[in-house]
């Protein structure tokens, strides 16, 4: 303890190779001394540059219309959990933009995609949330066009009045479509690459964790006062728990996290829970930081770690709520928040403790919507309950509104600063923004992957 983070980095360090003092994430996981798996022990950083990035991304309409149509409409995105659709005839609406795309499963129980419009008047099939009750075929709610699930043509009401369309002109435009870890994808291009290989290294890690053995236990969509990028940008860093979650710095190695750029579409950070940041000028007792986990200082073992017990009891804890042998899970595992971010939008948390998925999509250029899905372990019996129902959420609500969401408080941080980022920006004569080599790196990723989208 006791490091003085407010001097300047060694002159003779190239950009990018300064680390804050103290242990890093990897020797945390030393410490830890219960081998986390492989994927944890990799680190891939790249300096990607110090330029200032340019507050229009976030407040101009032009921006935003550019990102729609060239972005939103050739990247792959998660659209619903293979859950939401678990029968031939059930049916989801993902809406992004203009853009709405009607996912259903089909008598032959494959998944297919298809554009969200009647190709008669242009009606759309469903909207977003309607119910996903099992139907025979895919209806048109205006004048009863009627579609197989597969898409083809099955009705034309006064078929005699359309003697110019038939089966080979009249089906519905279908989508690219692929599932990976219990996710539905769609993309809108035709040319766009296989979602595995969009994936990257998103397949070989979370062979470790599998996600199609989760389900979804809550989900939360939330509108957030600004744009989309900025508050996502929120999440790819955990920079701001020093000032925004103040209270957090007892027990988050914030400065110590692990940033690691894997590709133009993945990137991950580590954040270690449990350790003191290093902002702290004093050292803190294990007793205090047991506290500060929540737990009563007389349950700690002389000696003992309070990391260390605070995982073993999480193991023993959340084995018995979902009827799951964790006795194997390591510390890292069970506790830290270690998250994955897939471009666009989708960040991947296969920890325990912090078993999250997120999205953000666009509203307008002033506000979107966040999405939270908490993904539980299956229980060891195998049966899958059904997905939690969407509590949704307006700018002024608080996620305490949610019923024992345990982050509620630290996302209420979060999101509350976001109409005055937005503000400030728009309010900004220097008009762009500065960003930290290191624990802000993966910002500045997701905006060169967009660039190349928008300058294609």
């Amino acid at each position: 303890m006791g490091y003085d983070l407010t001097k300047p980095s060694d002159p003779d360090l190239a950009p990018g190779e300064a680390r804050c003092p103290g242990p890093s994430m990897q020797d945390i996981m030393d410490a830890d001394g219960d081998n986390p798996p492989a994927p944890m022990r990799t680190e891939q950083y790249a300096f990607l540059g110090d330029n200032d990035i340019g507050f229009d991304r976030y407040i101009s309409e032009d921006f935003a219309r550019r990102e729609i149509d060239h972005m939103w409409n050739r990247t792959w995105q998660w659209a619903c959990r293979e859950e939401h659709i678990p029968a031939p005839g059930n049916r989801h609406v993902y809406d992004v933009g203009r853009y709405s795309i009607l996912v259903v499963r089909g008598d032959d129980q494959k998944i297919r995609a298809f554009v969200n419009s009647c190709p008669h008047r242009g009606m759309q099939f469903a909207t977003e949330g309607s119910s996903s009750a099992k139907r025979p075929h895919i209806r048109c709610p205006f004048h009863g066009m009627t579609f197989h699930l597969d898409g083809s043509l099955k009705e034309i009401p006064c078929r005699w009045d359309f003697p110019h369309l038939n089966e080979d002109n009249f089906g519905l435009t279908e989508v690219q479509c692929d599932t990976w870890g219990g996710f539905v994808f769609i993309n809108m291009d035709d040319d766009a690459p296989p979602l595995m290989d969009y994936l990257e290294i998103i397949p070989e890690h979370f062979k470790q964790w599998p996600m199609d053995d989760r389900y979804v236990a809550l989900h939360t969509q939330k509108v957030l006062p600004a744009n989309w990028k900025m508050a996502m940008e929120a999440f790819l860093e955990a920079y701001h728990v020093l000032e925004t979650h103040s209270q957090a710095i007892y027990n988050a190695a914030d400065a110590n996290a692990q940033y690691d750029i894997f590709g133009k579409n993945v990137s991950r950070f580590m954040h270690a829970v449990g350790v003191p940041s290093p902002h702290l000028k004093q050292p803190v007792s294990q007793a205090k930081l047991f506290e500060k986990l929540g737990r009563d200082p007389a349950d700690l073992p002389e000696g003992a770690s309070a990391r260390a017990v605070h995982a073993e009891m999480l193991r023993a804890e959340y084995g018995e709520a979902f009827n799951v042998n964790l006795s194997d899970v390591s510390t890292s595992e069970m506790m830290d928040s270690i998250e994955y971010f897939l471009f666009p939008n989708m960040f991947f948390f296969p920890g325990i403790n912090i078993r999250l998925c997120y999205r953000f999509r666009p509203i307008d250029v002033d506000t979107c919507l966040h999405e939270i899905l908490v993904l539980q372990p299956l229980p060891e019996n195998g049966e899958r309950p059904a997905p939690a129902a969407p509590i949704r959420l307006e700018i002024g609500d608080s996620y305490t509104n949610v019923p024992g969401f345990a982050l509620a408080e630290i996302l209420d941080q979060d999101t509350d600063n976001l109409a005055m980022q937005r503000d400030g920006a728009k309010a900004s004569k220097k008009g762009a923004q500065s960003l930290g080599n290191y624990q802000e790196a993966r910002i500045r990723q997701l905006q060169m992957t967009l660039d190349e989208y928008l300058t294609a």
